[in-house]
């Protein structure tokens, strides 16, 4: 089998007792089964759930607390509890685990977006299993992944990992509700996440998790997008994921990308992570070119300048219909584009001195609407 990059989501569900403190036969099953599929020879990066439903028992809640800072003092106690179960079980198979707590902001800041990128490749070259997850503790409500689905998703993408496995304790995507309809059919494998199935995915059924089917395609759907292949589904012994890895799960598959598409790690933080500081609008010719012909933007196709930037700052791009095209990273600030704006690319290398002449340059430039053609 070839080897693999590989990144595992397990949820609270999956670690839990019915009474929502933490199984350790479940986790040491899921121990089990990471460190075959790492035996191997794949890299395996693990997003685990359950702080929270680890430790609101330990804090003498009855259920789940409802209230932030119940929650956040669950996850301070129960991350702990969690670490100290996978680090106890990995050792008995002869691997380190290594605790990675992410929040939105180390997303959104550039320079620390690399710095996970940097530290989880460095893990996996050093023979390490990363073990990430939400910092639920400190991280703010409006400001979180909402999910760990979500995290996962992202976490595949900016790690450029073949694969993506969600276990949960459904096996797979149904074209309606199998609990309601007894017509409903599974799918074994999608292309593609369609709108009708988002549609119909519910809401999470589990009390002592947060993300039901519907949050699960939406994490295969930006999975996707960023060139990662996904699995939703169960499994169940030692042997689940290297059976899901060799196409035999109980669940569902979801696309076939090549290695090739998956999309470089500066695009994934100017397409989904960055805040842009302000906008542009082009003609159409400019639009069709960065669009369909994967060209840089020149100062000749600008027509209008909105918001104040300065260089290397995201902008968006809209046509001249005022949709909006893309994002990308400004070689030039807005004072300056609006002295090149609509000039040839020789004539704006004369007035503001550069180099180069693009305004946005192709490997910074992220897509957003395509365009099949042009109009005159």
């Amino acid at each position: 089998m070839k080897r693999q990059r590989i990144v595992v989501k397990i949820g609270s569900s999956s670690l839990t007792t019915p009474s929502g403190s933490l199984s350790i036969n479940k986790l040491t099953e899921h121990v089990q089964a990471l460190s075959r599929l790492k035996k191997q020879g794949h890299e395996v990066i693990l997003i685990s759930s359950g702080a929270v439903a680890a430790g609101f028992s330990a804090l003498g809640y009855p259920t789940k607390p409802v209230t932030i800072a119940g929650k956040q003092a669950a996850a301070s106690v129960g991350q702990g509890l969690l670490m100290q179960g996978y680090i106890e079980k990995f050792q008995n198979e002869g691997i380190i685990p290594a605790q990675i707590l992410l929040t939105r902001d180390d997303f959104s800041d550039r320079h620390r977006f690399q710095n996970a990128y940097s530290t989880i490749s460095e893990l996996l070259k050093r023979g390490a299993l990363p073990i990430i997850n939400e910092n639920d503790s400190t991280s703010i409500e409006e400001l979180t992944f909402g999910d760990n689905d979500m995290l996962s998703a992202l976490v595949s993408g900016f790690i450029h990992a073949h694969t993506l496995c969600i276990l949960t304790d459904v096996n797979g995507l149904y074209s309606a509700n199998p609990n309601l309809d007894p017509t409903a059919e599974k799918y074994d494998h999608l292309k593609e996440i369609t709108p009708e199935l988002l549609a119909m995915a519910g809401d999470s059924g589990s009390k002592v998790g947060t993300g039901g089917m519907k949050s699960k395609i939406l994490a295969a759907e930006t999975a996707l997008s960023l060139g990662v292949n996904i699995f939703i589904g169960k499994g169940a012994g030692a042997n689940k994921l290297i059976d899901i890895i060799a196409g035999n799960g109980d669940g569902t598959y979801i696309g076939s990308v090549q290695e090739e598409a998956m999309m470089p790690t500066n695009k994934q933080w100017i397409a989904l992570h960055s805040t842009s500081s302000g906008s542009i609008t082009v003609d159409r010719g400019a639009a069709f070119a960065l669009q369909s012909l994967g060209k840089s933007l020149l100062p000749a196709g600008v027509l209008q300048i909105d918001g104040i930037f300065n260089r290397n700052e995201v902008i968006d791009v809209y046509n001249e219909e005022g949709l909006l095209i893309g994002k990308g990273k400004s070689n030039v600030s807005s004072g300056e584009l609006n002295q090149i704006k609509g000039l040839s690319s020789m004539e704006a290398k004369r007035t503001l001195h550069l180099n180069k002449p693009e305004v946005i340059h192709r490997d910074h430039w992220v897509t957003i609407t395509k365009s099949s053609s042009i109009s005159n």
